[in-house]
């Protein structure tokens, strides 16, 4: 362990231009192919058995040790963003409408160098390590498509995966920490829409109408009443209406309004409760205003919940690697969602933030993934590279 450090400091050139390369072309959703080329590429001259996805453009590559044993499961997920990147860097992103904001450039060219640096230390492995390169995290359910496409059997039946693993750089936290807690860590995330059908008319005569966008504003504030009232404070609940539509112009009341939000939950029976809230309110609130409602909920994410026991195993590796001072336990989970919770599902394991705020940026102020400023620390990648091979070292050593 005393020595990835260095080992990852010496492959940071290696990682900075992946990363600096996949960030000018930023692609989105399950079909990458420049990116997956990219990773095909820096695998090439390793010792790996190499997959490539049928239905989307993921990379799985599999690291046999010296010796029989367990298996590792090491994720880096590849996806940009639909947006446009106001950063100013050198590098930054040449495809219009997409950036990679959430980091994720710096996903895969860490996971690349770990599996860069393990593949030198082959000897030292008794079992295997598999490199799980993920494409459409942002939304498309990538993890769950590459599990159907045989991810977790990829090694055979017997190798299945008995740890996974997952970092994900974070512009809001100090280059160089990682964060991290057992249980509850991210939210499940529901996508609901509500169109509301009233009657339309002339502006001047509601009376003669059935105006659905009052009605709309109305299961707003019902909706948010209804959270705090019928869900209990220690049991986290957010219902944020983000969209909101209707009419066309100032003198005519429309047929409909069209309303989409987000429902985030951090357990199973809260999910599904507010699910009903919601179709229940909209429902009785549209009843009341001469009007109906028609309401979807799509599923989305689960909940992400690290197992207690790799948490331990991840805590450890990051404070032989990092620093005792650098590992820290998160108070509370966070509301975000993250689809290598369809992983840990199904194989005990855990997800990581690793810090990468640059030196000289503020936390208070300092732009957040998702950001279309957001600046990652590279440095940091270094600190990453040495906990991905750390990981599969400790466990398969």
């Amino acid at each position: 362990m005393s020595d990835l450090a260095a080992q990852a400091r010496a492959l940071q050139p290696r990682t900075l231009a992946m990363r600096r390369a996949i960030h000018r072309r930023p692609e989105i959703g399950l079909d990458l192919p420049h990116t997956r080329d990219a990773v095909v590429d820096a695998l090439v001259d390793l010792p790996l058995q190499v997959h490539l996805g049928v239905g989307v453009s993921s990379v799985v590559a599999v690291l046999e040790g010296a010796r029989p044993g367990p298996t590792v499961l090491l994720r880096g997920d590849m996806d940009a963003l639909p947006m446009h990147e106001d950063t100013g860097l050198e590098f930054s992103s040449e495809v219009d409408g997409a950036m990679h904001a959430c980091g994720h450039d710096t996903h895969v060219a860490m996971l690349a160098s770990a599996a860069r640096l393990l593949a030198g230390r082959r000897d030292e492995l008794a079992g295997r390590v598999l490199f799980m390169f993920q494409p459409g995290e942002e939304g498309f359910h990538g993890a769950r498509h590459m599990i159907d496409e045989g991810l977790l059997d990829a090694t055979g039946p017997a190798g299945r995966p008995e740890r996974a693993y997952a970092l994900h750089i974070s512009a809001t936290i100090p280059a160089g920490e990682l964060h991290l807690r057992p249980g509850p860590l991210m939210a499940a995330a529901d996508t609901v829409r509500i169109t509301v059908r009233g009657r339309g008319g002339h502006a001047s005569a509601p009376h003669d109408a059935a105006d659905p966008v009052p009605a709309a504003a109305a299961m707003i504030g019902a909706l948010q009443t209804a959270i705090s009232r019928e869900i209990a404070a220690h049991d986290p609940a957010v219902l944020t209406i983000a969209h909101l539509t209707a009419g066309t112009t100032t003198n005519v009341i429309p047929e409909t309004a069209f309303m989409e939000g987000t429902i985030r939950t951090l357990s199973a029976p809260v999910r599904e409760h507010v699910r009903e809230i919601v179709r229940r309110v909209c429902r009785y609130t549209a009843l009341a205003h001469g009007c109906s409602a028609d309401v979807s909920v799509e599923p989305g994410y689960p909940v992400t919940v690290n197992d207690a026991g790799a948490v331990d195993q991840l805590s450890a590796v990051g404070r032989d690697v990092l620093g005792r001072d650098r590992v820290l336990t998160m108070p509370s989970p966070i509301l975000g969602a993250e689809d290598f919770s369809y992983v840990l599902e199904q194989v005990p394991g855990a997800l990581a933030f690793l810090g990468g705020c640059p030196p000289a940026v503020d936390l208070a102020t300092a732009p957040a993934n998702h950001s279309n400023r957001v600046v990652f620390d590279e440095s940091a990648m270094a600190s990453g590279v040495a906990v991905y091979a750390g990981l599969a070292l400790d466990a398969l050593g």
